[in-house]
C-alpha cells in the first residue's frame, strides 16, 4: 500500500483504453461487498454459479482495494522488467521444465507459439511465501508490500469467492477454503507479466495469436484488470469474445482444478491472448495476477458429497484411483506447456496432448 515510508518506484503509465468497437463477452459483474449479510451471500452464490456455468469468467467489483493501491501494485509489477538487467534475470530464471514450478522468471522466447515463432512475454512469479527463494535486488525492498498484496488476494478476495462456490454446490462454506490453506505447501502465487509488441512477420505466422487457447490449471485465476485489450474467451457457441477493461475491477476465471473438484459442473474456461487492437499495437501490456491452486496434497477428485453434483451427474476426467494430486497436475502442466509436441485433434483448430492420463486441448 502507498505510504510515506514506501520505497519509491517509477510510476507505470498504462496505455489508454482502446477506442475500437470490439466484440466483448457479456460477463457478470459480482459486487463482492454484498457478501456481508446472509441474504447477500445467498444472492451472490447464485450469481457466481450462473456466471461460472455461462462463461466461467466474471468481474469482481468493490473488493476493498482502492484505485491508488491498485496503481501502486502496477508500479511495483513493472520493477522486475524495467529495473532488472538481463544478466540478473538469468540468475533468477525459473526451472519450469525441470521442476514444474514457475517461481522466478519465465523469460521471453521460452514457449513455442506456432510456425517457429516463440513468445515475446516475460513474467515474474512470487510464491505466497515470499521467502521461498531469492529475488532480484530491485524487488527486495518491495517484498513486504507484495506479501501484503498476496494476503489480500487470498483472504479478502479468494476466500469469499470459494465460500460462494461451495454454497452454490450446497456444501459447507469452508469446504474449498480448507483446501486452500495460505500456510500449506502449494504453488499459489502472485504473477507480474509483461507482453512486448511483436514484428509484423510474427503476427502473420501466428495469425495474431500470442498464446493459444488454453485453460489455467489451478482452481481460479484472479486478474487485476488493465487497459490493453488482448484477452479473449471461447464462448459455448464457439466464438472468441474480448474481455473488456473495467477500472479497478478483477477478472476471475475457472481452471482445471475446479473442474476436477466439481466433476465437470464448473469447467475450466478456454481463453487466449491475441495482438491488441490497432490503437494499442505499440504498447506493452502489463498484467498483475493471483494464480490460485489447492494445497499440493489435495487429490483432484469430485466432491461427491455435493447434492448439486449428485443431481446433475458427475463427469470425471479420469478414474478416481488415477486422479492426480494438485502437485502432480501443476508440475506436469507447467513442464509441458509450450515445450511438448502437440498432435492435431478431431476438432478443427484444436491440438491435443495427454498429461497424467488426462486429455488436454489447445485451441488456435
Amino acid at each position: 500500500m502507498p505510504s510515506l515510508t514506501s520505497p519509491c518506484v517509477p510510476h507505470y503509465v498504462a496505455a489508454p483504453p482502446t477506442k475500437e468497437n470490439l466484440a466483448y463477452a457479456d460477463l457478470a459483474i459480482i459486487d463482492i461487498s454484498k457478501g456481508d449479510t446472509e441474504e447477500g451471500r445467498s444472492a451472490l452464490a447464485i450469481e457466481v454459479r450462473d456466471a461460472l456455468l455461462k462463461h466461467g469468467f466474471f468481474y469482481v467489483v468493490n473488493h476493498g482495494y482502492s484505485e491508488a493501491q491498485t496503481a501502486r501494485m502496477f508500479d511495483i509489477a513493472d520493477v522486475p522488467f524495467s529495473a532488472v538487467s538481463d544478466s540478473e534475470k538469468q540468475i533468477y530464471a525459473g526451472t519450469m521444465k525441470q521442476t514444474g514450478s514457475y517461481q522466478g522468471y519465465k523469460l521471453r522466447q521460452y514457449w513455442h507459439i506456432d510456425a517457429g515463432v516463440r513468445d515475446q512475454l516475460e513474467h515474474y512469479n512470487i510464491n505466497r511465501d515470499v521467502t521461498m527463494r531469492g529475488h532480484p535486488e530491485a524487488l527486495r525492498p518491495l517484498l513486504p508490500e507484495i506479501k501484503g498484496f498476496s494476503k489480500y488476494n487470498h483472504f479478502s478476495v479468494l476466500h469469499p469467492i470459494l465460500r460462494l462456490i461451495a454454497r452454490s454446490l450446497e456444501l459447507p462454506e469452508d469446504t474449498l477454503v480448507n483446501n486452500h490453506d495460505y500456510d500449506a505447501i502449494g504453488e499459489t502465487y502472485v504473477r507480474f507479466m509483461k507482453y512486448y509488441p511483436r514484428t509484423e512477420e510474427e503476427e502473420i505466422k501466428t495469425k495474431n495469436v500470442w498464446l493459444k487457447g488454453h485453460t489455467d490449471f489451478g482452481t481460479i485465476t484472479i486478474l487485476w484488470s488493465q487497459p490493453v485489450a488482448a484477452l479473449q474467451i471461447l464462448t459455448s457457441e464457439g466464438e472468441w469474445r474480448w474481455i473488456r477493461h473495467l477500472e479497478n475491477a478483477l477478472v476471475v476465471n475457472a481452471g482445471d482444478a475446479l473442474e476436477f473438484l466439481t466433476g465437470g459442473y464448473y469447467k475450466g474456461t478456454i481463453h487466449r491472448v491475441v495482438q491488441p487492437p490497432q490503437d494499442q499495437h505499440n504498447y506493452t501490456r502489463l498484467g498483475v495476477f493471483y494464480f490460485v491452486m489447492p494445497d499440493d496434497d489435495v487429490k483432484l477428485m469430485p466432491m461427491v458429497e455435493s447434492p448439486v453434483l449428485q443431481s446433475v451427474g458427475i463427469q470425471r476426467r479420469c478414474d478416481d484411483t488415477e486422479a492426480p494430486t494438485m502437485e502432480q497436475w501443476r508440475k506436469s502442466r507447467t513442464s509441458a506447456y509450450g515445450q511438448s509436441e502437440l498432435k492435431s485433434g478431431d476438432e478443427k483448430g484444436v491440438e491435443e496432448e495427454i498429461i497424467n492420463g488426462v486429455l488436454v486441448k489447445h485451441y488456435s
